[in-house]
């Protein structure tokens, strides 16, 4: 299974009473994959509010994705946890869906060790025929999956990638040790490129709701050797990296990119408490990032 370079973890819409928008949510995947480029969608991920989500709200998703992407793009289901057993029940009731592989995060809060991790990881894929994609992002979960684990973990047939926002050094720890079957993928926007230059297949994405094609042509022309032209895409596509999640000062994903997506003509709606939308000066900064774009 190739999940493609350019993966967007995609926000959820609601509509103005906080349900999910289904008109909206198809209208976000058909922009995602004709527009934006996007080679597969994760669904009920972080970006999607999988927090705030129920199983019942998560498996409509799972469904609707699979049935509206009609095989255009890879359907890659959220459906991590903290807690093994019910890890093990979404992912089983996600494969019945038909969905094509599944994320998974570092369990959060609860602080496992390494091999409490690996074991939580071993016992979800070892339940399951679909691929599965490791999740490592330390800032959330206050727990980091090191390298070393990772690699344990890739030797398992059906762990085929993992996400990784810890570091660029980790990123090139897993890449330069693991084998031809299992990829990595940075899921920091702003190292894309460098993440690739190390040994990185692709990008778990946000920006790309917004810059997918562009950032798909930056990874290309990097892969084509047209190394200048790469950073100059880079470069250019920066601002709005960073300017997600520093406007003017940090926000939580996805409040920014909503409110950005709205501005653009995509209506997903607000976001579910305990997440709020950007205020008054957050929101000013996002317009002129959005007003970017069109210059």
């Amino acid at each position: 299974m190739d999940f493609g370079r350019l993966i967007t973890a995609m926000v959820t819409p609601f509509d103005e009473q906080g349900k999910i928008n289904w008109q909206e949510t198809s209208n976000l995947i058909d922009d995602l994959i004709e527009e934006q480029k996007s080679d597969s969608l994760v669904v009920c991920g972080t970006t999607g509010e999988s927090p705030t989500l129920s199983d019942e709200e998560k498996l409509e998703l799972f469904s609707f994705a699979v049935e509206h992407a009609k095989g255009r793009c890879k359907i890659i289901a959220g459906t991590g946890s903290n807690n093994t057993e019910h890890s093990i029940h979404l992912t089983r009731e996600a494969e019945k869906l038909g969905v094509d592989g599944v994320l998974l995060v570092v369990p959060y809060y609860n602080k496992p060790s390494q091999e409490g991790m690996y074991r939580h990881f071993e016992a979800i894929a070892r339940s399951t025929s679909l691929p599965v994609i490791l999740y490592n992002v330390p800032g959330r979960t206050a727990a980091s999956l090191s390298a070393e684990t990772t690699l344990r973990l890739a030797r398992i047939p059906n762990v085929v990638a993992t996400k990784e926002c810890a570091s660029l050094e980790q990123v090139t720890l897993i890449a330069s040790g693991a084998p031809e079957h299992f990829k990595v993928y940075s899921g920091d926007d702003s190292v894309t490129l460098p993440a690739i230059a190390v040994g990185a297949y692709g990008i778990v994405s946000v920006a790309s709701h917004l810059i997918g094609s562009s950032m798909k042509d930056m990874i290309q022309a990097y892969l084509n050797g047209e190394v200048a032209e790469a950073a100059k895409l880079h470069q250019k596509l920066f601002p709005v990296f960073k300017g997600l999640f520093e406007c003017p000062h940090p926000l939580p994903n996805p409040s920014a990119l909503k409110y950005a997506l709205n501005l653009r003509g995509s209506f997903v709606g607000g976001v579910r408490l305990p997440l709020i939308d950007p205020n008054e000066s957050e929101a000013a900064f996002i317009r002129d990032l959005v007003a970017s774009l069109k210059a």
